[in-house]
């Protein structure tokens, strides 16, 4: 039987970490970020999670109402909503035991990351699409190519197949 390896991410993120990617309905349905960090996180091999209040199926994949009935089971969350809907996101991490919040661009604020220093969870920023390997020659045109030409890749997973 053969072991999945772990990728390093970032700041201490690696994909063998369980994900929860918490988001509302129209940013899946419209397959805006949340979608994508939702599908390059599988992609990587990640055991992820939706969240979405609003729904109860995305994909064929359950999705969960609320990250409270997650508890003990994720290690990171990736919220994927504007500040506002994010209130209350630190301490409903704290009561879930998750070690990381991983803010996405324009995403979280001072305050937040004070919360979570004071209780004990890592704070990550960077958007997940920046470790994803891009498809060249089209590469050029997508903007987290160039954002992220400095940030740890994930190989692809055909050619991890090539390397068995």
């Amino acid at each position: 039987m053969s072991k999945t390896r772990a990728y390093p991410l970032k700041d201490g993120l690696n994909t063998g970490m369980s994900y929860a990617i918490l988001a509302k309905a129209d940013r899946l349905q419209k397959r805006r970020h949340a979608w994508k960090a939702w599908q390059t996180l599988k992609d990587f091999g990640c055991k992820t999670y939706l969240v979405a209040p609003d729904m109860e199926r995305w994909a064929g994949t359950k999705v969960f109402p609320d990250l409270a009935s997650l508890q003990n089971k994720i290690d990171v969350v990736v919220p994927c909503l504007r500040n506002e809907y994010l209130e209350d996101l630190v301490p409903t991490c704290e009561s879930i035991n998750a070690k990381y919040i991983w803010f996405q661009e324009n995403n979280g604020s001072p305050e937040m990351e004070e919360q979570c220093r004071e209780k004990g969870i890592r704070v990550v920023k960077g958007c997940v699409l920046k470790h994803k390997q891009f498809k060249k020659p089209l590469a050029y045109f997508n903007p987290c190519y160039w954002h992220g030409r400095k940030e740890n890749k994930v190989p692809d997973k055909y050619q991890i197949r090539a390397w068995k």
